[in-house]
């Protein structure tokens, strides 16, 4: 995945998980750093790990950090 795809990770909802949306599409709720991954992965980024993401700058993450899954 470039770099021009932005990636935003939205703060948690009252319900628990956290909206994902890359290059201005939903992908779908992430509940934790795991389902992050996977959700990058299908995007192209195909062998990053949780800590890769967790680590990437890629990312805009906005309510919490990588460690932030629930209000």
């Amino acid at each position: 995945m470039p770099s021009d795809r932005p990636v935003t990770v939205y703060p948690p909802s009252e319900t628990g998980g956290r909206r994902v949306r890359i290059d201005g599409q939903i992908l779908g709720t992430a509940y934790s750093l795991h389902d992050l991954t996977v959700f990058l992965q299908h995007a192209g980024l195909e062998g990053w790990d949780d800590l890769d993401v967790a680590a990437s700058e890629l990312i805009d993450w906005r309510g919490g950090g990588p460690d932030s899954w629930e209000q």
